[in-house]
């Protein structure tokens, strides 16, 4: 994992940007993505609750997985399977909290999943 505006490294491997709005203030050419992949990032419903202190963290990550469990979401996690399948994957997100974010939340999913 790490943020979209950190520079691109050869060691990153495939780079999912997995956040559901483009980053502010970056070029998709500078951002070295292999795929944008909105729909296994919250639904806006969902991002704006949290965004707006409506839920806490819990209540968010309890509604984020099941939000995983959709099968559009499923289609475009086996596309991070499949390129984990043949080597190193970083998920990008664009939020100035490293450890509090929904790609820390689908790391986690992922991880659980093998």
């Amino acid at each position: 994992m790490k943020r979209i505006y950190d520079t691109p490294s050869n060691e990153d491997g495939a780079r999912f940007l997995v956040d559901r709005l483009w980053p502010r203030g970056l070029s998709k050419d500078k951002a070295g993505l292999t795929a944008w992949l909105k729909t296994v990032s919250p639904s806006n419903a969902l991002r704006k609750r949290l965004h707006g202190d409506a839920i806490g963290w819990d209540e968010f990550v309890s509604a984020y997985v099941a939000e995983l469990q959709g099968e559009a979401a499923q289609e475009e996690l086996e596309t991070i399977r499949k390129a984990a399948s043949k080597g190193r994957v970083t998920l990008l997100f664009a939020s100035k909290q490293t450890e509090r974010n929904n790609a820390t939340v689908l790391r986690d999913y992922l991880m659980k999943q093998d």
